[in-house]
């Protein structure tokens, strides 16, 4: 069973906890739990590639903001995320072109299933990014 923490974590809400000497630090996302984020602070921007099944294709996007991004797509299954912007999904685009269907979609198959299953092997795209979020709170650089 994993420790809970004293209450949720300011950052990203969850109350798994992990100790750290005598401090509390969230399990999810490793904000430390004793420190609430500067609000009056710009929030730190994380942009994701993110890869989105729906049937039996992958969009392959990019957001800095991929909850709400999400919300605005069609799809079955959030299968991953990818931290990186602009550049590194024009070059996703290129590595699975063989695979497009059109747009931003394609067919999830061969090489793009393997490069998936990769990036899952790195954890939940949410616990991820909030792990990500934290760590661009902190001042760190993951």
């Amino acid at each position: 069973m994993t420790p809970a923490l004293p209450s949720p974590c300011w950052l990203c809400g969850h109350v798994d906890g992990v100790r750290e000497g005598s401090a509390w630090v969230c399990g999810w996302c490793g904000w430390p739990h004793a420190d609430s984020p500067d609000w009056e602070l710009p929030r730190p921007v994380v942009e994701v590639v993110y890869y989105v099944r729906y049937d039996r294709r992958v969009k392959i996007g990019t957001s800095r903001r991929p909850r709400q991004r999400l919300a605005s797509i069609r799809h079955d299954e959030l299968l991953a995320f990818e931290r990186g912007g602009r550049s590194l999904e024009q070059q996703r685009h290129r590595d699975f072109a063989a695979l497009r269907e059109g747009g931003e979609w394609f067919t999830l198959t061969g090489d793009l299933a393997g490069h998936i299953a990769v990036l899952r092997e790195e954890g939940d795209p949410w616990r991820l990014h909030a792990r990500w979020l934290s760590a661009a709170w902190q001042g760190h650089d993951v």
